[in-house]
C-alpha cells in the first residue's frame, strides 16, 4: 500500500507546474436591456434604467438611450462605462460635421459612421452593442444593430442586453409575423406598418414581462419616440392614448431637421 501512497506537494512541484498566471479584465457587464421598433413614419426606441453586476444593484437610474439628432437616437447596452465613452464620442463626431457642412447627418450616414468607429476599436473594443434608431432622409422609420466590432445592419426591430432572449422572440412574432398565418383572402403581413399605440403597447409589455423574469431589469422605462416632420401627434397626444403610469414630454429641437422626438417614462418594478 506504500507504493501508491500520495505524497505531499512541496515548493518544486508547485514550480515544475508552471508559473502562476494573473489576468487582467478591463470589462464587465452592467445589465440592462434595449430594443427598438421601426414604423411607416417613426421609430420607438427604448431601455430600462437599472444598472447592476451580477446581484449588486449599483444605481437605479442610468441612461442607456440618448437622443443624438433630431432624428436618431442611440441606445447602448453591456458595459455602462464604455457606453457612456462611446456617445460621447459620437457626439463629438456629429458636431464636426454639423460644423463642417451646416446641417445635420442623415441617419444611415450615423450608421456608417458607428460601424467605422467600431470597427476601428476591434483589437480592444468597446464593449457594448448599439442599436440605433430614427428618421431616414424619405421620411420612413429605420432601426440599425450593431455588435460591438461593427458588423451591423437595418431591421424593423432589435433588442439586445440581459433580456435579449426573453424579448427578441415576442418582437418576432409581434413585429415580423413569426408563426403567424393570416386569415384567408387577409391582406398578407408587412413588418414596420403597426400603427404608433400598438408598437408603444408592445415596447411596455416586452419590459414588463421581463422584468419579472430577469433580475438585471427593472426600476424605469425610457421610450424615445422620434416622429417624421409633419406628421400627427393624435396617436401620441392624444387623450387617453398612453397607458395609466405614463409621462410624456417633447424634447426641444437640437437642429432645423423637422422631426421631433418624445420622451415616455414609467416605472417598473424595482425588486
Amino acid at each position: 500500500m506504500a507504493l501508491y501512497a500520495e505524497h505531499p506537494a512541496s515548493a518544486h512541484d508547485a514550480h515544475a507546474a508552471g508559473p502562476t498566471q494573473h489576468a487582467f479584465n478591463p470589462y464587465s457587464d452592467n445589465g440592462g436591456t434595449i430594443l427598438a421598433i421601426a414604423g411607416k413614419d417613426f421609430s420607438v426606441i427604448a431601455g430600462d434604467t437599472r444598472q447592476s453586476e451580477g446581484y449588486s444593484i449599483q444605481t437605479r437610474y442610468a441612461r442607456k438611450v440618448w437622443q443624438l439628432t433630431d432624428n436618431a437616437v442611440l441606445a447602448t447596452n453591456g458595459f455602462a462605462a464604455d457606453g457612456k465613452n462611446f456617445v460621447k464620442r459620437v457626439k463629438q463626431r456629429l458636431e464636426w460635421y454639423q460644423h463642417a457642412h451646416h446641417k445635420q447627418m442623415p441617419l444611415r450616414a450615423i450608421a456608417r459612421m458607428i460601424q467605422t468607429m467600431l470597427y476601428g476599436r476591434r483589437f480592444f473594443p468597446y464593449y457594448v452593442y448599439n442599436i440605433l434608431g430614427g428618421i431616414e432622409e424619405d421620411g420612413s422609420g429605420a432601426v440599425y444593430s450593431f455588435d460591438p466590432v461593427g458588423s451591423y445592419e437595418r431591421e424593423a426591430c432589435r433588442a439586445a442586453g440581459a433580456a435579449q432572449s426573453l424579448v427578441q422572440p415576442f418582437l418576432d412574432n409581434q413585429i415580423y409575423f413569426k408563426n403567424q398565418v393570416p386569415e384567408p383572402g387577409a391582406a398578407p403581413f408587412i413588418p414596420g406598418n403597426l400603427p404608433l399605440s400598438t408598437v408603444l403597447g408592445l415596447v411596455v409589455d416586452s419590459f414588463t414581462s421581463a422584468t419579472e423574469r430577469h433580475i438585471e431589469v427593472g426600476d424605469g422605462l425610457e421610450v424615445f419616440v422620434v416622429m417624421n416632420k409633419g406628421r400627427t401627434t393624435d396617436d401620441l397626444l392624444g387623450e387617453g392614448q398612453l397607458a395609466e403610469g405614463m409621462e410624456i414630454e417633447e424634447l426641444g429641437a437640437l437642429g432645423e431637421g423637422g422631426e421631433r422626438t418624445f420622451l415616455v417614462k414609467r416605472a417598473l418594478k424595482r425588486d
